[in-house]
């Protein structure tokens, strides 16, 4: 069995935590309730990223955000990578853990990026037991993500929203909703935004993603977003987030934005919009 108690951020702003900002995160973290990391960058055994983040750890929650498992992938889960990771759970006692409904390695390739996956029952039932594996390894319940997509397989036999669902109910995770890849995805794939947050099972969601994306054009002029983390969230993507809280009620909330990374006044500020929001939702 599994701990489902472990999921305790608070219902608040986070921002995904680099160490250029540690300083001045110690001195003002303004509006940051808690951070999140990724987890292939602290599974060494020591040195100074795992002394600042144990200080971290003293006075914020904690999200742990893994980018490598390859859940989606067609061959088994790498073992020695899990173990790095329970190891890294086991004393970091990370408030949150979560990974990506996408794969991103093959026949010992690593990709530089989280792949798409068709929505069929063969792939639905190896993502089961992949995060079965991972929830038993952890000793805990894990959040899956929504992915940012490009396009759709035609060999697809399930809409991604209840694809996500089946999930959740086969085994027992709960979902990361990403609201920028969800405008990513259906700006690219010609199809509503909204429709696809009020088909989403919101009752599964245990943490809020948004960040920035670049603005491109495909060969026939039409819109092409790439999920880049690496600008400001845009406001359609604000309007789509305060939908969804509209919905859901305040929720952990993260600013994601991992390249071309600003001071950390510019994350404060992307933190202190999300949470006005929450703040608007709270009962009064």
């Amino acid at each position: 069995m599994f701990d489902t108690s472990a999921d305790r951020l608070p219902p608040a702003a986070g921002t995904g935590y680099k160490p250029q900002h540690f300083a001045a995160i110690m001195h003002d973290p303004g509006p940051v309730a808690w951070l999140e990391i990724h987890a292939e960058n602290y599974m060494g055994d020591g040195g100074r990223p795992l002394a600042q983040l144990r200080a971290l750890a003293e006075r914020f929650a904690i999200s742990v955000h893994g980018v490598g498992l390859s859940i989606g992938g067609d061959e088994p889960l790498d073992t020695a990578h899990l173990a790095r990771l329970r190891h890294l759970v086991d004393w970091l006692k990370p408030a949150s853990f979560s990974e990506h409904l996408a794969w991103s390695s093959h026949g010992g390739a690593f990709f530089n990026d989280l792949l798409p996956l068709p929505y069929t029952d063969a792939t639905l039932a190896r993502v089961a037991d992949h995060i079965d594996q991972v929830q038993q390894a952890l000793g805990r319940r894990m959040l899956l993500e929504n992915p940012a997509t490009y396009l759709a397989f035609a060999e697809s036999t399930w809409s991604e929203t209840d694809f996500l669902a089946e999930l959740v109910r086969r085994t027992g995770c709960r979902l990361l909703l990403d609201v920028n890849n969800v405008f990513v995805a259906a700006t690219n794939q010609q199809t509503d935004p909204r429709a696809y947050i009020g088909a989403f099972p919101m009752d599964a969601v245990g943490e809020l993603h948004l960040g920035g994306h670049d603005e491109q054009a495909d060969d026939h002029g039409a819109p092409l977003l790439i999920d880049n983390h690496a600008a400001p969230v845009v406001d359609p993507v604000w309007h789509l987030y305060a939908d969804v809280i509209a919905r859901l009620g305040p929720a952990p909330t993260l600013i994601e934005w991992d390249n071309d990374v600003p001071d950390w006044p510019v994350l404060a500020a992307e933190a202190a919009r999300a949470t006005e929001i929450l703040e608007a939702a709270r009962p009064r």
